[in-house]
This record gives C-alpha cells, sequence and structure tokens, in this order.
C-alpha cells in the first residue's frame, strides 16, 4: 500500500506538472499574436469613455464645463452648475451643428463637434463659440451663427499648482539701478562700478577685475545702501559631439556639438563680495567660494536690509545651508546646516520664507522621511515639525501666511493603500488640524475653482477606472458625482486590468509595489517568459499608479509574455533609507528587489516562468537593462537596452553626481556597464539614436567597443537621426522580434513580407 500511495503521488506530480508546458507558439500562431496585438494597439484606448474630466471654469467661478469622449470617435459637450450641484448637456448640440454648418459651409456633425471653448451669454441667447481658434457667436433663439472677435473673457482650464515655486538661483544681472532710483550698479572691464543718475559721478569698487575673471552678478540691497556682487572665475563648459548621417541635401554626414557638462568637470566660481555706496567700501563676504549651480538668489530682512540670506548646496549633494549675511561686517551664520553621510536630493529642497513673521518653511528628510519644519530665521532653531509620521510630503502647492495653512500633497499616509499614491492636504502651521481633501483610495488629481471655494477631484488605481466628484475646498467633502468612466466595451476585448502585486523586499519586511501585465488569451496550463520593464533612476519612482487600461507593456504581452514593472529599492517616494540603496550604487539598480519579487509572482503564478527572464529599458533604464545581463546573469536571460548611460562619468553632471557623489571615486569604473562588458551572458541588443542630445551616443557605443574587444556576441540597432529614446517604431519593433526570439524560442516574423497584414 506504501508503494502504491508513492506511485499514485509521484503520477499525480508528473500529471500536473505535464500539464504546464512552456508556451513556444507555431509561426501562424505567432502570426496571430502580432496582428492581434497590432489591432488593440489601434482599437483598445479608444474603448475607453468619460475618463478624462477637463474642467473649463467660467471666470465667476459659478460652473465649469467640459468634453466627454463616447464610443465611435463622438463626444458631447457637458455643463456643470456648482450652485444647483447638476449637471446637463452644454448647449443643443444638434442645433449648433446646424448653425456651424451653415456658417461654414461645412458639414458638422452633432457627434464631432470641433468646439474648443464656448461661454454662455446674458440670458443663455447669445453664446460665443471657439472653433479652430475662430470665434463666432451663436443666438441661441435664431439658431444663427456670425464671426465675431474674441470675447473680453474666457473659460479657463486651470491644473496648475496653487503656488509656483521661484527658483533658488538667479540670472546675473550686468546693469542695476537701485530701488531708489538714484543709482546704477554695472561693470566695465571686469570691475564694478556704480553711477549717480543725478550727476554722473562714478564710483569704482574694484580695480582687480578682468575680462578673463570679471565681477559680475549685481544686485542691490533693498535700502539702495549696498550692492551685492562676486568676483567670478569662469569655466568654459566642455562639448560633446555627434554626426548626423543622412541629412537631406547632403553627401556628408554633419557634424554636431553642444555644451554638455560631465562629471568631475570644474564650475564657474563666485566670490562673493559687498560694496557699501556710503563709505565706497568693499568687503569680501566670510564665506567659501560658491563652486556649484552659480550666484543665489538672496532673501533681505524685511525689517532690517543690513542682513541677508542665501541658499546653498555644496558639490557632492551632502551639505544644504541657509547663510545669512551681515553686510556691515560680512560675517555670516548658518541659519540651516543639514549635512548627511548619504545625499540631499536638491531638486527636492522645498523653502518659503515668511519675512513678516522670520520664520521658514523647511522639507527635508533629515528624520527619515520627507517633512515639513517651521524654523526661526534668526535663531535658527525648529520652531515646530509640522508634520509627522511615517509618509512622504510629495509637493507643496501653497503656503496662506495669514491663515498659517499649507496645502500639501502626499503619499504613505494611509496603511491600508500604495503607499505612492497621491493625496491632497492642508495642515497649520503648527501641525493641528490636518484635514484630507482627498480620502478615497486612488490617485488623485485636483483643479480648483478660480476662487478656490471648490474643485474636481479625479482618482483612479492602475486596474480603476477614474472616478471625478465636485467636492468642498473648506471640508473635502463630496458635493456631487461628476463621471465614471465607462469601460463595458473596453472589457469585450478580453482584455484584463493589470495586476497590482506586491512581494518583500531584500530586507524582508519592506514591500515592493508593482504591476502585471498578461496576455489576453492566457492559457494558464502553459508557462510565459516574464519581462520586466525597467526604470530605476533614483529621481523619482516609475510604475503607473493612474488608470492604464492599455500600454506598450500590455502590447508585448499579447505576444505571450507576463510583462511587468515594479519600483525596487534605490528610487524615490518612500523612506530616506528606501532611497539611500542608491547611494554611489546605481549598478544596484534594485535588482535584489526585482529578482525576490519576479520570484515571489511565479508561485504565485504557476504560469509566470521565472527561469525565462527578459528586461528592457531607456535612458537610465536602458544602463539598468545592460546591467541585468553583467551583474545579474543567472537569472536575466535577454536584455534590450536602449540609449544607456552605460558609464556614469560619460553622462551629463547634474543627475549623476547627485546620485553617485563628488568627486569622482573608483565606484564610477567599478559600477560602468563598458568596463564590466566582460561578464556579459545571455542575449543583449542595444538600441541607440545618432542625435541623443540626452546621454551621449558614445555612452552606447563605447560600450559596443568594449562588447567586441571582449569577444561578446550582441545585436546593435543605430537609428539614423533618431534622439533619446528607445528608437521609435523601428527599435520597438527589434525589441519584440528579439524578445521573440530569444525567449519564445521562435523565429520572428520576416517583416519584408505582408504576412502580418492586420487585416488578415
Amino acid at each position: 500500500m506504501k508503494y502504491l500511495t508513492t506511485l499514485i503521488f509521484t503520477l499525480g506530480t508528473i500529471s500536473c506538472f505535464a500539464q504546464l508546458r512552456p508556451y513556444h507558439p507555431n509561426h501562424e500562431e505567432l502570426l496571430q499574436s502580432y496582428r492581434n496585438a497590432a489591432k488593440l494597439d489601434s482599437t483598445a484606448a479608444k474603448k475607453i469613455y468619460k475618463a478624462n474630466v477637463k474642467a473649463k471654469w467660467n471666470p465667476a467661478g459659478e460652473s465649469f464645463w467640459y468634453r466627454n469622449n463616447l464610443a465611435n470617435n463622438t463626444h458631447e459637450y457637458v455643463l456643470v452648475n456648482i450652485t444647483g450641484k447638476r449637471k446637463s448637456s452644454a448647449f443643443d448640440h444638434e442645433q449648433l451643428a446646424k448653425a456651424l454648418s451653415s456658417v461654414t459651409g461645412k458639414t458638422v456633425s452633432a457627434t464631432d463637434l470641433p468646439v474648443t471653448d464656448f461661454i454662455p451669454g446674458s440670458g443663455n441667447q447669445e453664446w460665443f463659440i471657439n472653433i479652430d481658434k475662430q470665434w463666432f457667436t451663436w443666438n441661441t433663439t435664431t439658431n444663427i451663427c456670425k464671426a465675431a472677435s474674441k470675447p473680453a473673457k474666457t473659460w479657463e482650464i486651470d491644473d496648475r499648482p496653487l503656488q509656483r515655486r521661484l527658483s533658488r538661483w538667479e540670472h546675473p544681472l550686468q546693469d542695476s539701478v537701485s530701488p531708489d532710483k538714484k543709482w546704477i550698479a554695472f561693470t566695465k572691464g571686469g570691475n564694478v562700478f556704480a553711477r549717480s543718475v543725478s550727476t554722473k559721478e562714478e564710483i569704482q569698487f574694484t580695480k582687480n577685475g578682468s575680462k578673463e575673471m570679471p565681477y559680475g552678478a549685481l544686485s542691490w540691497s533693498p535700502d539702495s545702501k549696498n550692492i551685492v556682487g562676486y568676483h567670478i572665475d569662469p569655466k568654459e563648459e566642455k562639448k560633446v559631439y555627434y554626426v548626423l548621417s543622412s541629412e537631406p541635401g547632403t553627401s556628408r554626414g554633419q557634424l554636431r556639438s553642444q555644451d554638455y557638462m560631465q562629471p568631475g568637470d570644474d564650475f564657474t566660481t563666485y566670490e562673493m563680495h559687498i560694496f557699501n555706496l556710503p563709505s565706497k567700501s568693499v568687503r569680501k563676504v566670510l564665506t567659501d567660494k560658491i563652486d556649484f549651480f552659480g550666484n543665489p538668489l538672496l532673501h533681505w530682512r524685511k525689517d532690517n536690509p543690513a542682513f541677508f540670506t542665501f541658499e546653498r548646496v555644496d558639490r557632492g549633494h551632502q551639505r544644504f545651508r541657509i547663510i545669512e549675511v551681515n553686510t556691515q561686517t560680512a560675517k555670516t551664520r548658518h541659519v540651516i546646516d543639514e549635512q548627511t553621510k548619504t545625499f540631499i536630493y536638491e531638486q527636492r529642497i522645498y523653502t518659503h520664507y515668511l519675512p513678516d513673521t522670520h520664520e521658514i518653511i523647511w522639507a527635508t528628510e533629515k528624520d527619515g522621511w520627507r517633512s515639513l519644519y517651521l524654523m526661526d530665521e534668526l535663531t535658527g532653531k525648529q520652531k515646530k515639525k509640522i508634520t509627522t509620521g511615517n509618509w512622504v510630503v510629495r509637493e507643496i502647492d501653497s503656503v496662506d501666511s495669514k491663515k498659517r495653512q499649507i496645502w500639501f500633497r502626499a503619499s504613505g499616509m494611509n496603511p491600508n493603500e500604495d503607499p505612492y499614491n497621491i493625496h491632497y492636504y492642508r495642515i497649520g502651521f503648527d501641525g493641528k488640524n490636518l484635514i484630507s481633501l482627498t480620502p478615497a483610495i486612488g490617485n488623485h488629481s485636483l483643479a480648483f475653482s478660480p476662487d478656490r471655494s471648490v474643485f474636481t477631484d479625479t482618482w483612479s488605481q492602475v486596474n480603476v477606472p477614474p472616478l471625478t466628484t465636485l467636492n468642498a475646498t473648506a471640508t473635502g467633502r463630496k458635493m456631487m458625482d461628476i463621471e465614471t468612466a465607462d469601460v463595458a466595451d473596453f472589457i469585450t476585448t478580453g482584455i484584463k486590468f493589470p495586476e497590482v502585486f506586491t512581494a518583500k523586499g531584500r530586507d524582508g519586511k519592506t514591500a515592493i509595489w508593482g504591476i502585471v501585465c498578461k496576455p489576453s488569451n492566457l492559457d494558464s496550463n502553459k508557462t510565459y517568459p516574464i519581462i520586466e520593464n525597467i526604470y530605476a533612476g533614483p529621481q523619482d519612482s516609475f510604475v503607473p499608479k493612474n488608470f492604464m487600461p492599455y500600454s506598450e507593456m500590455q502590447s508585448l504581452a499579447e505576444l505571450g509574455f507576463i510583462v511587468v514593472q515594479m519600483d525596487g529599492m534605490g528610487t524615490a517616494n518612500r523612506s530616506k533609507a528606501f532611497h539611500d540603496v542608491c547611494w554611489k550604487n546605481l549598478a544596484d539598480a534594485g535588482f535584489e528587489d526585482r529578482i525576490l519579487w519576479m520570484k515571489a509572482l511565479g508561485k504565485k503564478h504557476s504560469y509566470a516562468d521565472t527561469t525565462r527572464i527578459g528586461v528592457y529599458g531607456t535612458s537610465a533604464g536602458g544602463q539598468n537593462a545592460g546591467g541585468s545581463v553583467l551583474f545579474h546573469p543567472e537569472f536575466y536571460k535577454s536584455a534590450v537596452a536602449a540609449c544607456g548611460c552605460h558609464d556614469n562619468r560619460i553622462d551629463k553632471q547634474w543627475w549623476n553626481e547627485q546620485w553617485m557623489g563628488y568627486p569622482l571615486g573608483p565606484h564610477y569604473e567599478a559600477q560602468s556597464n563598458i568596463t564590466n562588458a566582460s561578464r556579459l551572458k545571455g542575449n543583449l541588443m542595444l538600441v541607440v539614436g545618432e542625435a541623443d542630445t540626452n546621454v551621449p551616443p558614445e555612452s552606447t557605443y563605447r560600450f559596443a567597443d568594449a562588447l567586441i574587444k571582449a569577444g561578446k556576441n550582441f545585436d546593435l540597432v543605430t537609428v539614423p537621426g533618431m534622439g533619446h529614446s528607445d528608437g521609435g517604431v523601428f527599435g520597438k519593433k527589434k525589441k519584440r522580434d528579439f524578445f521573440v526570439k530569444t525567449l519564445l524560442g521562435v523565429d520572428a516574423p520576416d517583416r519584408n513580407t505582408n504576412e502580418l497584414n492586420v487585416s488578415k
């Protein structure tokens, strides 16, 4: 009996595994997959209706209109009345079509009105209608349209942030009039002068300036007593080159160049000085030369113009300071001095100055999560940590200094949903009265009325269609439903919405979030190769969070692949520790987390074949894709790397020094795809546009050169005239065919014949 049981179990196991056959389509099946994908590419996205409410508000904010896309490429116009909390057809579509047909002499369909703007007239009779940038008046009683001039007031789309942040860096001024209009500051022969407007008297402040090392970037104090300027040591920006091989009308390649700073290149330096008008004196400010970014924006103290502050980020991105300068002594004091062992993300440093109360609102990750702080400008001490908790302030929309409120976006506050979903909030300077304006689960986007009293809120998830509501700004409470996307026709295509999947990362605790796209005709008795869409650039997170019914990932999946995307450690918008993994470590690319995630996916779904893994990426994703088959060839079998920054010393300075640090160390070379080319195993296709102005094309060519010298086999696709991309339509075709050949094990269709005719 014991042996019989064992035999039955063994046969059952064999039978179970026998049902899971690797998907290897025959030629006709493959052709049909290509045709189906091509057909869906042109039709699937058009089967989603009422998914994009773009509100155009009337100037008074009493109502707004929007256009709904409907079936068969038709659309309708909807008007929402705020006061009455009701929506209706914006106008009589049939009547307007007749009127427009009459005035234009062209047949206009009621279901395809080319209206780009309209304004109801008084008494709802005389309307303004905009058609292809031409305004007409439309009398709804007589149904007559006439050409007209643009009306004085039009309705507006307002989806901008509530407040635009000013740049931290100013542009140099060569001539500057004092605030009291009595003096003009200027440079001549590289030296600083001031000229009296009334007497033409000139004061020469410096004599050691020259054309090679001039003074410049002058700005006045508010009381017109001091000029702040810099002794500048200019550094010429070096160039990179590329050749356009196929310019029309030429028989020779055309050489092109551009200024391009690379890691380690010297920057222009600025030595700060104060030129005092009453005493005609010059003082060098007691601070180091500014050798990064340029001359800073100056914040003058409102009640005492003898003091100003400026912000400084040290090269290497490990120190941020707000420095106060006393113009009478040229001495400095650190108001804020943040230092870190890894990096400070310069592009997400946020400061907002409140001169009336001598306060600064500051966003920083110094406590492990991006949070807001209220700082005392006079003492440099922290008055209040405004936001607290293990979640991320994503963006500050506005600061209301009178009500002492901050409007901001954040993610990760809600423990039971995707930590990347963006929600909108309002909070007091004291950290109290936190209001969630968007409590529903999903990724949110707001558009406010002109007076900010109400807003439309559109939210969705990658596999949940968008909903739009009208809400009261004061409380965030819903006033009325506006639209719910109509996906009924899309569902008939058989395509499933992406699956959201999470698995633990390398630390065994942190959830790694990603999505999965599957073939619409998936057979659970077969196993399909997994292809990862990779981009591990540390500047952001990249897995889509808004509704994504159809995409290139899904199109690729239709050929017989499980196509996935995830954000591994080293990307942004989680904790500082999560992000710090990338520090001087871009080759890591979160691969440990990605591999664990895909292995977990294989355990959940037996049809996901973790022995056949492909990966593709562009730009930093191209670097990652190339690195996958160098540093992790035991897992990744095929990679398509487009316009990759394959060596961080070749790519742009501002991006690479932010994450790889300065000065350049041996880790730059150790992590280079080029210097590690001999490690290649598996299949690799390199794609590059010859006119790439983002990542120099030689980055790919040098990688190819190193692979050739190492005796490695690979594919190289160069696209004439193409810029920074994955190769466009041609590159996408080559990528698909490459994965079909290397992962499905069958020959791709012959594109030089008509066998891929979609009509078949």
